[in-house]
């Protein structure tokens, strides 16, 4: 396990961040251990075939039998939101020094040795991170930035969105255990568990002294539980798994409204309010359900002027959700529509008895 010492300093200064180039190195977990993020398989279905075209020996060779990716791979941010290639600059500039020692650490303990394709780089590990850099630019050019990023980077605002708000109203206490069930916080210390599947024994305990820098916060499409780099020197920043993962899927079946609110509202309009049960874009809003992005933009006008929905800023993108009003709204409407299906099948019944 990993422990991070939280001062007072640390918790003032938590922050979140977003990583294209950290979702670049944890989605290569999608080709090792196919299926296991059952969601976004059919979209990297579809990436293979440019995906087979690149070098994939090497790229494979980057994850181990346990998940595990190499720590250079993934570079802490040092903006909220840093530009993909501003960050491969950063991965480029890695002290070739400390390539063998990580690829150790990541492969050994578990894997017996490092693999074979990234140990013929030891005598020379400037050129191997050089391959390394330009096939994970290669990468993510032809698979990820073209149709998967666009729905991920909307998945990953609306959860910093949702979680900065629950730190700021229910604390970091609440906000650590609702990031995943592998944290444990005593007020002063905060704890990652080892997944059940990996052996304690067989991996060491880190603990991680205070550094000044605060805690850092990074939402990710590649995990499914908390994470962090395994290096006792790194400023502490953590790794979770972002909400809302089930739109990266192919279809979005928006939820029923019920006659009720589609008689309030119509049709169009209840079906958006009722899909702003987490911050989302107006690009991804029309995605999810199938329209044009000005016909979402001109619905989400008419709630907002009623009070229904809310607004809020990350980076460049403005995501929607509903309004504390929206909210016992849509509650009261999804209530209704169930007492509707409950009496459709009260008369069936009734019917089927006479």
């Amino acid at each position: 396990m990993i422990t991070f010492e939280l001062g007072l300093d640390e918790l003032a200064a938590t922050s979140f961040a977003c990583s294209a180039l950290l979702e670049t190195g944890m989605s290569l977990r999608m080709w090792t251990h196919p299926g296991r993020y059952a969601e976004q398989v059919p979209l990297f279905n579809r990436m293979r075939p440019a995906f087979e075209r690149l070098d994939t020996e090497l790229l494979t060779a980057l994850v181990g039998s346990w998940h595990w990716i190499p720590d250079f791979l993934t570079p802490r941010p040092r903006t909220p939101w840093p530009d993909f290639r501003r960050e491969l600059a950063v991965l480029r500039a890695t002290p070739p020094e400390q390539i063998w020692p990580e690829l150790e650490r990541t492969f050994v303990e578990i894997d017996g040795a490092v693999p074979a394709r990234l140990a013929r780089g030891r005598r020379d590990p400037g050129g191997l991170l050089t391959e390394i850099a330009d096939e994970l630019e290669a990468y993510w050019e032809t698979c990820l930035a073209p149709e998967w990023w666009p729905r991920a980077r909307s998945v990953l605002e609306a959860d910093i969105v949702y979680r900065a708000r629950m730190l700021v109203e229910r604390g970091a206490g609440a906000l650590f255990t609702d990031l995943s069930n592998r944290l444990s916080w005593d007020g002063r210390r905060l704890t990652i568990a080892w997944p059940a599947t990996v052996n304690p024994v067989a991996v060491p305990r880190y603990d991680v002294p205070p550094s000044g820098l605060g805690l850092l916060l990074a939402p990710t499409c590649f995990a499914h539980g908390a994470l962090s780099q395994i290096d006792p020197a790194s400023p502490p920043w953590i790794l979770y798994p972002a909400r809302g993962l089930a739109t990266m899927a192919e279809r979005v079946v928006p939820p029923s409204a019920g006659p009720a609110l589609e008689r309030l509202l119509g049709v169009p309009r209840a079906r958006v309010l009722l899909m702003l049960g987490e911050p989302v874009s107006t690009t991804e809003l029309a995605r999810q359900l199938g329209i044009t992005a000005g016909a979402v933009s001109q619905h989400l006008k008419v709630l907002s002027d009623a009070g229904l929905t809310s607004r809020a800023r990350h980076g460049r993108s403005v995501l929607y959700a509903r309004s504390p009003l929206g909210d016992s709204l849509a509650g009261m409407s999804q209530t209704g529509a169930r007492r509707s299906h409950r009496g459709d099948a009260g008369d069936a019944a009734k019917g089927n008895r006479c």
